[in-house]
């Protein structure tokens, strides 16, 4: 008799599970491939449905694209190694574990 009835208030997006923001961009309609999304990738599609306008700044850091860089500079760190450039090799290892370092932090 005495509770008072909290009003149901929507969780902030990036405090949602990966499922619950599917469930939520399905809702939308407007989201396509929802399923293949990752959490990122899911809170932007229901960013730009509903309209909200997200500033990047400097710290918002794309995972992906620093494993991607991490990628490219592994195949250059080989061909140094194979090269028997070992200054160059070694740079390129510095960079890698720098790009590891910040992709874990991103994530």
């Amino acid at each position: 008799m005495g509770k008072k009835e909290k009003e149901k208030k929507e969780k902030p997006l990036d405090k949602m599970t990966a499922k619950e923001l599917r469930v939520l961009a399905l809702t939308t309609g407007e989201a396509i491939g929802v399923h293949a999304m990752n959490k990122a990738e899911l809170i932007a599609a229901i960013k730009g449905a509903r309209g909200i306008v997200d500033e990047k700044s400097k710290k918002d850091v794309d995972v992906r694209a620093l494993k991607e860089k991490a990628m490219a500079l592994r195949e250059k760190h080989e061909k140094a190694k194979e090269d028997r450039n070992w200054k160059l090799a070694d740079s390129f290892r510095r960079r890698i574990s720098n790009l590891k370092k910040k992709s874990r932090r991103a994530a």
